[in-house]
């Protein structure tokens, strides 16, 4: 199992990676892992497809989630299934709204409450945005990925779909 998940924020993506890794011996590479340095500051590009690589170098099986189309496009001619997450915005804001504090990601549930207006403001504008993040991308890297392919609108087929 080599899946790549693509989607935007809060459209499901770490949930089904953990769902789909559930009593399987699969590693799950979340991209924000490798696609940010310190605190919000984006890693160049070049390194974050540079640890890429040595994940996938690494195992044989693999289920790596994330928003970033360019990273995930890089991951591509090395997966078995291509997932494109999209629920639409208001049920991508639904979610982040509900999002239990990530401990890996933030110091405290005040720290992830506090950029949580911020992150709303930034998954409401995923039709419009035309950069790695956005619908647009998405889309392209969906519809250009000749492999096995799903794309999931309603997150009840999520549950549909074997895990």
């Amino acid at each position: 199992m080599r899946v790549v998940i693509l989607g935007n924020a809060g459209s499901g993506k770490s949930t089904m990676a953990r769902r789909l890794a559930a009593g399987r011996d699969i590693p799950v590479l979340s991209l924000d892992a490798i696609a940010f340095a310190q605190g919000a500051e984006r890693r160049p590009l070049g390194d974050s497809l540079a640890a890429l690589q040595n994940f996938l170098d690494t195992h044989d099986s693999w289920i790596i989630e994330g928003c970033y189309g360019d990273i995930a496009a890089a991951a591509l001619p090395h997966c078995t299934e291509l997932r494109f997450l999209n629920p639409g915005v208001e049920t991508c804001v639904a979610h982040c709204e509900q999002r239990p504090w990530e401990p890996d990601k933030f110091a405290s549930q005040a720290e992830q409450n506090a950029v949580l207006p911020g992150l709303i403001d930034w998954v409401r504008s995923y039709e419009t945005r035309d950069d790695e993040y956005g619908l647009e991308c998405h889309r392209r890297v969906f519809t250009e990925f000749a492999g096995l392919k799903r794309e999931y609108s309603d997150t009840g087929a999520y549950d549909d779909d074997g895990f």
